[in-house]
């Protein structure tokens, strides 16, 4: 017995402590935060291990001579980091960018646990070596690898897979950069082009966790010290005089950040020309940077005091020249060897340089000794017109300095490199390098794109079952058990929705001990969310997610004639799985000519098809009578029909006889003072355009007449009126005329 009472504890506590736990929002906080968490320390240990192996370079180039030591540190690193890639994970070279992008756009491209190592090792090798990379482009790879081995260890959705590698990818820059923001943009903007709260607050927690433990293990990572340009004198970086300078700054980042990309490309194709092998190329860029930077001064050495010394104001001009020279040829050689390393780092130690040269020329021209300022705006203008990522670039300076005043200058050189990079080349590096790779990177679209062509009236139920708001208990338990609709709108005596009933609300009554005779809206879910027929179902889909839904009503107007599940939505996504091509949709059947409309104060629409004049005022009388019993507004159509060969929206017919019929029809409407709308539509078939026309209309009622006579076999009613009996979604009254026409009073 004593075995059975541990069972049932351990179930009562599971079900009470553990499983709310588990629930999906709370379980994607934890995946968030653990990718956040591993993406941060992979990034520390990048940044510690690249600045031990760099430190131990410069001090051995201080004991010996560095001619020598310089070229042999930079060629045997990058062997090595050439062959773990080449033999461990060959997709762990180059910057990592490209790949992460091609991942998220639905490629096959590996991401795993054994390539987040090689990525974080061979990096290390390289960029301690002193090859001119940087470190932030492969954090994203392995951040985003690392959240694919994640990903794995709980059965998941694609889809769901897709936000957590975007999570990682976010996670990977905020942490390499100490800019949470930054990491969430570039993920927007560059990787995934969507700005969903299904991608976007998992990133953000990612990218924020990711952040603090890089922050809080490894410090500063992009050092940008403030004190080298802030003067709490000035009020402002902006003056007017140098607009001008700024506007040249960005033009020369957006010229010399697409030759910059295009000499990658094309250094590539010249190295893949002379078939060396991965470890021998990394290994002749390594040997090659050592001795360029063996001839330089010792502050060249270190790429970091580097950067540090162009965002000071102790940079000349001589020097910002030849820094520029220098990181500009290197990077260019060292990412065509495809050797680990990103291209993040460079492009900010080239804009900052270019940034420096304009900024001295601006003083020496105007005279506001500001080249800092401009040496900052560069470094966003090149990364810009680099990655093609504005919003990024900026928020990248703006996280480090935490200075509002410069995001004013960032904003004019971003734009402008963006403007003047597209005009030459509409392609970034990262899309380069995978044309380059034979990838050809289709349209990006966000994971919901095809559902924004798709109405909510084009995939609701209807007509919709309701219930009045005056049922007892009883007999919505009654209405329940009769059906297999597990939910129903509720309407108060007007027509109108004024809640939504579930099983979950009837759950609530047996909680409640609600007698029997209890009315419908006194334990109903009122005011209900809703949507409108002409939203699109990416819409639908995350009102359903966002707030916890299994349905929707849709309303036009006041009125609801229609309603969404969530199988709708499933349905809709397996067809899109199915290869079923939802955005396209066939040639309509009709095309409106001629229409009128009037105040939509009705419960629902009469549809009255009209073609003979001679019936039409008995036909539209007892339509008449129908409407005002059941408070419907009258539609009433007039069909002209086309050849097959002929488009309906592009063939000239004459609605002259059909607009007299119409008008009639009005005038006996305001007689009887009930609303009327009126169309003629132009098309190939009768019935398909009348079914056409129920559809959109949200018909809930069709009158026609019907002439007695009996043509094709198999049918009962003719061709026309057997289509609209067995497809239409709405009641059908067929009316056929004796030979004593009605009077009025019999009619009424």
């Amino acid at each position: 017995m004593w075995h059975q009472y541990i069972r049932q504890e351990v179930q009562i506590h599971l079900k009470n402590f553990i499983y709310p736990l588990l629930r999906p929002k709370r379980v994607a906080v934890f995946e968030a935060c653990l990718i956040g968490i591993v993406s941060g320390l992979a990034a520390v240990i990048l940044k510690e291990g690249a600045g031990w192996l760099g430190s131990l370079r410069i001090a051995a180039s201080l004991k010996y001579p560095p001619w020598l030591l310089l070229p042999i540190f930079g060629a045997v690193g990058g062997l090595v980091a050439g062959l773990l890639v080449e033999r461990l994970a060959p997709e762990a070279g180059g910057s990592g960018v490209p790949q992460v992008k091609a991942a998220l756009s639905g490629m096959r491209i590996p991401l795993n646990f054994p390539i987040a190592m090689v990525k974080m090792f061979t990096t290390i090798l390289t960029v301690g070596s002193g090859l001119t990379l940087g470190r932030q482009g492969p954090t994203v790879q392995i951040g985003a690898s690392l959240a694919a081995w994640i990903s794995r260890l709980v059965p998941t959705s694609p889809s769901y897979r897709r936000q957590l590698i975007a999570c990682g990818a976010a996670a990977g820059l905020a942490a390499g950069f100490n800019a949470p923001i930054a990491g969430v943009l570039f993920v927007v903007e560059d990787l995934m082009h969507d700005v969903s709260g299904i991608t976007l607050g998992p990133a953000i927690i990612a990218s924020f966790v990711g952040a603090v433990v890089s922050q809080m293990l490894g410090g500063e990572s992009l050092y940008l010290d403030k004190s080298s340009y802030l003067d709490t004198s000035i009020t402002g970086f902006l003056h007017l005089k140098e607009i001008p300078f700024y506007i040249i700054l960005g033009m020369l980042a957006g010229l010399l950040g697409t030759v910059f990309s295009r000499g990658i490309i094309a250094t590539s194709i010249f190295q893949r020309q002379l078939k060396l092998t991965l470890p021998w190329r990394i290994a002749i860029t390594g040997l090659i940077s050592g001795l360029i930077i063996a001839s330089l001064p010792e502050s060249f050495r270190n790429h970091t005091g580097l950067r540090e010394l162009l965002g000071s104001n102790e940079a000349n001009l001589k020097w910002s020249f030849i820094a520029f020279a220098e990181h500009f040829l290197l990077t260019i050689f060292a990412a065509s060897s495809a050797a680990p390393g990103g291209f993040f780092a460079p492009s900010l130690v080239i804009g900052s340089a270019l940034g420096q040269i304009v900024g001295i020329c601006q003083s020496n021209v105007v005279g506001i000794e500001q080249p800092t300022i401009f040496a900052l705006a560069g470094m966003g203008a090149f990364f810009c017109a680099v990655s093609r990522s504005p919003m990024t670039a900026v928020v990248i300076i703006f996280e480090k300095t935490q200075d509002f005043r410069l995001v004013l200058p960032l904003m004019i050189v971003s734009i402008v490199a963006l403007l003047m990079a597209e005009k030459i080349d509409k392609k970034s590096l990262s899309d380069r390098v995978l044309d380059f790779k034979g990838l050809q990177l289709k349209k990006e679209k966000s994971a919901n794109d095809y559902l924004s062509n798709i109405r909510a009236d084009e995939v609701m139920h209807t007509p919709v079952e309701t219930l009045d708001f005056n049922l007892t208990l009883d007999e919505v338990k009654q209405k329940f058990s009769n059906s297999h609709h597990r939910g129903f709108p509720a309407l108060d005596d007007s027509g109108l929705l004024v809640g939504i009933v579930t099983q979950t609300d009837l759950a609530y009554t047996r909680k409640r001990e609600l007698s029997g005779d209890t009315l419908l809206k006194d334990f109903m879910t009122p005011h209900p969310m809703t949507v409108k027929t002409t939203d699109n179902l990416s819409e639908v889909l995350y009102l359903l997610h966002q707030y916890k839904l299994s349905r929707l009503p849709v309303m036009e107007g006041r009125h609801v004639v229609g309603i969404i599940t969530d199988t709708d939505i499933i349905r809709i996504e397996s067809e899109q799985i199915g290869k079923t091509n939802l955005g396209t949709h066939s040639q309509k059947p009709s095309y409106i000519v001629y229409q009128t409309r009037s105040p939509q104060i009705g419960n629902g629409r009469l549809l009255v098809p009209l073609s003979n004049p001679s019936t039409a005022p008995a036909l539209l009388k007892l339509a008449a009578v129908i409407a005002r019993q059941r408070n419907y507004e009258l539609e009433c159509l007039q069909v002209l029909i086309v050849p097959r060969q002929s488009s309906p929206d592009e063939t000239v017919v004459d609605t002259t006889k059909s607009r007299r019929l119409l008008a009639m029809a009005e005038r006996i409407a305001k007689d009887l003072k009930i609303p009327m709308h009126t169309q003629i539509r132009v098309g190939h078939d009768v019935a398909d355009t009348i079914l056409e026309t129920i559809k959109e209309r949200h018909i809930s009622l069709i009158l026609m007449g019907w002439k007695g006579d009996y043509s094709a076999s198999g049918r009962v009613f003719g061709s026309i009126v057997d289509t609209l009996m067995r497809q239409a979604i709405c009641e059908v009254i067929v009316v056929k005329w004796g030979a004593r026409k009605l009077k009025e009073e019999e009619i009424f």
